[in-house]
């Protein structure tokens, strides 16, 4: 037995890369306009796990992590993107929040005929810049 005091990171702690895997699942959840249930559903977990995995609480295997990219219809970088060593990227900047807002607010809209005008003018204004 080693009697020295080594020092080790529980396996199943979450790390900021976890938070920052979870933070861009939530993120390209709501993109799609789908509920944390409709995910768990569709990735054969609880509602709970899903949202443990959004939060960066529980560690995402790596099957589990491609059955995600699979139902988000991402590749498996995407979740890795703007993943800086050292840094802490819980906190969403303005323009995600409002982007975020802004899918959340267009997946709620219930008449599809007024989803495509909203989405007609987004693409005129995109036009003009």
């Amino acid at each position: 037995m080693d009697g020295g005091t080594k020092k080790t990171v529980p396996a199943n702690r979450a790390s900021s890369i976890d938070r920052h895997v979870g933070a861009r699942i939530r993120e390209r959840r709501i993109m799609l306009g789908l509920s944390q249930q409709q995910m768990a559903d569709m990735i054969g977990v609880t509602y709970q796990q899903a949202h443990k995995y959004e939060r960066g609480i529980n560690r995402i295997s790596a099957g589990r992590l491609y059955e995600i990219t699979r139902v988000l219809n991402v590749p498996i970088t995407y979740f890795f993107e703007g993943l800086e060593l050292g840094e802490d990227d819980s906190a969403l900047n303005p323009r995600q929040r409002m982007c975020l807002e802004l899918a959340r607010n267009f997946a709620s809209i219930g008449n599809q005929r007024h989803q495509e005008a909203l989405s007609q003018l987004a693409r005129a204004l995109a036009a003009q810049q």
